[in-house]
Protein backbone atom coordinates (compact mmCIF):
# COMPACT_ATOMS: atom_id res chain seq x y z
CA UNK A 1 0.00 0.00 0.00
CA UNK A 2 1.30 3.68 -0.70
CA UNK A 3 0.79 5.79 2.46
CA UNK A 4 2.13 9.40 2.74
CA UNK A 5 4.40 10.61 4.59
CA UNK A 6 2.14 11.73 7.24
CA UNK A 7 0.22 8.20 7.18
CA UNK A 8 3.47 6.27 7.14
CA UNK A 9 4.96 8.29 10.58
CA UNK A 10 2.07 7.87 12.38
CA UNK A 11 1.58 4.02 11.53
CA UNK A 12 5.35 4.17 12.82
CA UNK A 13 4.67 5.86 16.15
CA UNK A 14 1.07 3.60 16.37
CA UNK A 15 3.48 0.72 16.10
CA UNK A 16 6.17 1.74 18.55
CA UNK A 17 2.75 2.64 21.39
CA UNK A 18 2.67 -0.14 23.93
CA UNK A 19 -0.94 0.17 24.36
CA UNK A 20 -2.37 0.32 20.21
CA UNK A 21 -3.40 -3.08 19.46
CA UNK A 22 -2.52 -3.77 16.02
CA UNK A 23 -6.50 -4.37 15.58
CA UNK A 24 -6.74 -0.46 15.93
CA UNK A 25 -4.10 -0.21 13.58
CA UNK A 26 -5.42 -2.52 11.35
CA UNK A 27 -8.69 -1.09 11.34
CA UNK A 28 -7.31 2.64 10.86
CA UNK A 29 -4.97 2.25 8.13
CA UNK A 30 -6.43 -1.30 6.45
CA UNK A 31 -3.37 -3.10 7.07
CA UNK A 32 -2.85 -6.81 8.44
CA UNK A 33 -0.50 -7.41 11.27
CA UNK A 34 1.89 -9.26 8.58
CA UNK A 35 2.00 -6.48 6.26
CA UNK A 36 2.73 -3.97 9.18
CA UNK A 37 5.59 -5.92 9.66
CA UNK A 38 6.81 -5.63 6.17
CA UNK A 39 6.08 -2.49 5.95
CA UNK A 40 8.00 -1.52 9.13
CA UNK A 41 11.08 -3.77 7.98
CA UNK A 42 11.28 -1.74 5.21
CA UNK A 43 10.89 1.39 6.61
CA UNK A 44 13.33 1.13 9.45
CA UNK A 45 16.66 0.57 10.26
CA UNK A 46 17.82 -3.19 10.97
CA UNK A 47 18.41 -2.79 14.51
CA UNK A 48 15.39 -0.60 15.30
CA UNK A 49 13.67 -3.25 13.34
CA UNK A 50 14.84 -6.02 15.45
CA UNK A 51 14.41 -3.80 18.78
CA UNK A 52 10.65 -3.03 17.70
CA UNK A 53 10.16 -6.51 17.12
CA UNK A 54 11.81 -8.06 20.83
CA UNK A 55 9.35 -5.43 22.39
CA UNK A 56 6.39 -6.12 20.37
CA UNK A 57 6.39 -10.40 20.28
CA UNK A 58 4.21 -11.70 22.45
CA UNK A 59 3.54 -8.27 24.20
CA UNK A 60 -0.70 -8.65 25.84
CA UNK A 61 -1.59 -5.08 24.94
CA UNK A 62 -0.90 -5.19 21.29
CA UNK A 63 -2.80 -8.13 20.82
CA UNK A 64 -6.61 -7.80 21.98
CA UNK A 65 -7.10 -10.75 21.91
CA UNK A 66 -4.50 -11.25 24.72
CA UNK A 67 -5.46 -8.58 26.53
CA UNK A 68 -7.69 -9.60 29.46
CA UNK A 69 -8.63 -5.25 29.42
CA UNK A 70 -10.33 -5.24 26.16
CA UNK A 71 -10.06 -3.23 23.12
CA UNK A 72 -7.35 -0.44 24.46
CA UNK A 73 -6.86 2.65 21.75
CA UNK A 74 -4.20 4.75 22.98
CA UNK A 75 -3.31 8.63 21.60
CA UNK A 76 -0.08 9.96 22.38
CA UNK A 77 -0.44 13.60 23.43
CA UNK A 78 0.53 14.85 20.32
CA UNK A 79 -1.78 13.35 17.95
CA UNK A 80 -3.68 15.95 17.30
CA UNK A 81 -1.10 18.45 16.55
CA UNK A 82 0.00 20.15 13.38
CA UNK A 83 3.57 18.89 12.75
Amino acid sequence: MKFSVDEKSRLIEMAWEDRTPFEAISKQFHISEKSLVKFMRSELKLSSFIMWRKRVRGRATKNSKKNYIGFLRHQSKIHNKHR
